[in-house]
């Protein structure tokens, strides 16, 4: 007979590894700037995606992680998506609609959600996300690639 500490540790090492099953994967990706070598305002530290790869017709999470020397009360976010070579959607946001103003001077993240549509292409996509400040300014441009899985809500 097992004792009560087992029995617990069982439980608990069942419990961890169920949740880990069913969490929905995070994905660090490599992130580049638009110009190599570029002094930009805004610095980007990290990308995570949830889940990854992201899945046709279920909201995916952009967490961009960075850092600013100055303080931001207003801006848009520019949002480029091309497939292969394709440009295939663009949109913009409201800065102050993605993280909270003012952001002020240190580090904090532009959280997005997106869904995208049951019928989006399965494959490798490029995003650009350009920050302008308020004065139209320039204050970071990054890309990465991203990846949309071969299954979506409609196929399940």
């Amino acid at each position: 007979m097992a004792s009560v500490a087992e029995r617990f540790f069982l439980l608990f090492a069942a419990t961890a590894l169920l949740l880990l099953l069913l969490s929905p994967p995070a994905s660090a990706v490599n992130v580049e700037y638009c110009k190599k070598g570029a002094d930009y305002p805004v610095k980007v530290s990290g990308i995570e995606i949830t889940p990854y790869p992201i899945v046709r017709g279920e909201p995916a999470t952009f967490n961009i992680s960075a850092n600013t020397g100055d303080e931001l009360s207003e801006g848009k976010l520019i949002i480029d998506v091309k497939y292969f070579w394709f440009h295939v959607y663009q949109e913009t946001h409201d800065l102050c609609k993605e993280t909270s103003c003012p952001v002020l001077v240190g580090d904090f993240v532009l959280s997005h959600q997106q869904t995208l549509p049951s019928y989006t292409p399965p494959g490798s996509y490029t995003l650009t996300m350009t920050l302008m400040g308020a004065q139209g300014e320039q204050l970071t441009c990054i890309a990465f690639d991203f990846s949309i899985g071969f299954v979506s809500v409609a196929d399940s």
